[in-house]
């Protein structure tokens, strides 16, 4: 048995969740026909959460973060960080 402990760092998984959210958005929007960057930029811009679909729960996904917590998310993950 394997007693070593593992550290998991709790901001990396939130902004991981993050971007695993953001893309099953873009997925939702994609499939319903709609232009999933100007969809994502105008919620993003506005907070009108009118620009996310309720298809799959997309809108209710997305609500679980805040607006500028999916800016940093994205601005991290194009980092590279």
């Amino acid at each position: 048995m394997d007693n070593k402990t593992t550290v998991f760092n709790v901001q990396e998984l939130r902004q991981e969740l993050i971007l695993m959210t953001i893309n099953e958005v873009i997925e939702a929007l994609n499939f319903r026909g709609y232009n999933a960057t100007k969809q994502l930029v105008g919620y993003l811009i506005t907070g009108d959460d009118n620009y996310i679909t309720s298809f799959n729960s997309s809108r209710k996904k997305i609500k679980q973060f805040s607006r500028s917590e999916i800016l940093m998310a994205i601005l991290n993950a194009y980092q590279g960080r």
